[in-house]
Formats: C-alpha cells, sequence, structure tokens
C-alpha cells in the first residue's frame, strides 16, 4: 500500500481519444466465467477487433457483483443473472466507435447463452480522483507485495505519481489456455489527467478478456474506512 497526501488539482478538459461504448442487452444470464466466450464472439463479430492495441472489453457483470469487490464464486455451478440495466461494455479509440455500432442487432453465442445485442451510449472516461480494476493480471504470481511493486512501477513509468494503491480481490479467469490469476487494484487521489490516462492505457495484458481496465469510484472510504478520506 501507497499512502501519500496532495493537493487539489486544476480543472482540465476531458480528452475524447479512448471512450467507452456501452450496448444494452438482452440476456437473463451467462456464464460466471464468460471472459474468453464474450471475447471470442466479438472478435468473430468485430474482425478488427484483433488488431486494435487500445480496445479493451469489459467483463459483464451483474447485480451479484456489487462495486466488482464481492462477485459468485462457482463457475461449475453458479450462473450471473444479468438486471436488464446491465451493459456489455467496449473501451474503444474515438474513430472505431462507429465501427463497433455493426454489433446492434447481433445476436452473439456466449458460451451457449443467447446475447442480443441493442443500442448503444458513448460515455467519456471519468476524471475522477479514485479509480478501480476488477482484474489485474499478477503475471510473476509472486505475492502481493510483488504484485503491488509491480503495478506501481508500471503506473509510474507512465508518468503518474502512486499516491494510493492498493490490491483487493484474488480471481481466476478460466480460459482455453489456462487460468491466469488476478487482483483487483484501486488507485486514488490522481490528478484528473492522471486518472484519465490510467483509464487510456490500462495496466497489464489481456485487455480483451477484461484485465486491466480502469474504473471510476466513488471513493476510498466505503471500502477502506472514514480514515481515509
Amino acid at each position: 500500500m501507497y499512502w501519500q497526501n496532495k493537493d487539489d488539482q486544476r480543472e482540465f478538459r476531458v480528452p475524447d481519444d479512448i471512450q467507452d461504448v456501452a450496448f444494452r442487452i438482452r440476456c437473463p444470464s451467462l456464464p460466471l466465467e464468460h471472459a474468453h466466450a464474450l471475447s471470442s464472439a466479438l472478435h468473430e463479430a468485430l474482425p478488427w477487433l484483433a488488431g486494435e492495441e487500445r480496445a479493451g472489453i469489459h467483463l459483464i457483470h451483474g447485480a451479484e457483483s456489487g462495486n466488482g469487490w464481492v462477485r459468485p464464486e462457482d463457475p461449475e455451478t453458479e450462473l450471473l443473472h444479468l438486471p436488464r440495466r446491465a451493459r456489455m461494455t467496449l473501451r474503444l479509440p474515438k474513430e472505431r466507435i462507429g465501427d463497433a455500432q455493426a454489433l446492434i442487432g447481433k445476436v452473439l453465442d456466449i458460451g451457449g447463452f443467447p446475447l442480443e445485442v441493442g443500442e448503444a451510449t458513448v460515455k467519456p472516461l471519468s476524471p475522477v480522483s479514485t479509480v478501480f480494476a476488477r482484474y489485474v493480471v499478477d503475471r510473476n504470481e509472486a505475492g502481493e507485495e510483488a504484485f503491488v511493486e509491480a503495478v506501481a512501477g508500471e503506473v509510474r513509468d507512465m508518468g503518474i505519481a502512486v499516491r494510493k494503491l492498493m490490491c483487493g480481490r484474488v480471481h481466476r479467469l478460466r480460459t482455453p489456455r489456462g487460468e491466469i490469476l488476478t487482483r483487483s487494484v484501486m488507485l486514488a487521489d490522481l490528478d484528473k489527467e492522471e486518472a484519465i490516462r490510467l483509464q487510456q492505457r490500462g495496466v497489464g495484458p489481456e485487455r480483451k478478456l477484461g484485465c486491466g481496465l480502469f474504473l471510476p469510484h466513488k471513493g476510498i472510504a466505503p471500502v477502506f474506512g472514514d480514515e481515509n478520506t
């Protein structure tokens, strides 16, 4: 854990070169472990996705997942039951947003579960001071301390000061290549420019399996206690 206070930062205009595209979906339930199935279906529907290094695919989360720190545990017996407000979201460069509209009206096969794609809403990245990623790949599997150091180093290499960084829940994503160890990560007390840069670039590999993609979070206090505000 890193902890260092900072002063408030100036306002700035959010760049639009990378944005999230959230599609309405009709899909009552999905396999709990759907990262590979979702990625495969989207690559089949959007062949250009494979060559787009800046693209990411957010995994779909239901009511059980809450803010991403709690989710069902057993992929053999449990499904994700999705509310009507659930969305399928891609993080894309601006010039690819129009191409992604080709998904509208398609029915994707996600591990044997049909997912009908509806209209899309484009959402800019958020310049909030606290962001989190549900899954960041732990490439070395050398323990929490080594993982935090590795993530901090990658973040610093982007020119972002690491003031508050914590890792949380451990999860293993199942893929045909084997399991991928991931940990949730939260960074707080970011400048607006830093928050946007981190969301634009992400951390670690496997963006198209939902890893390394940061989202705005309401704050550290609900997870880690009031003393940190």
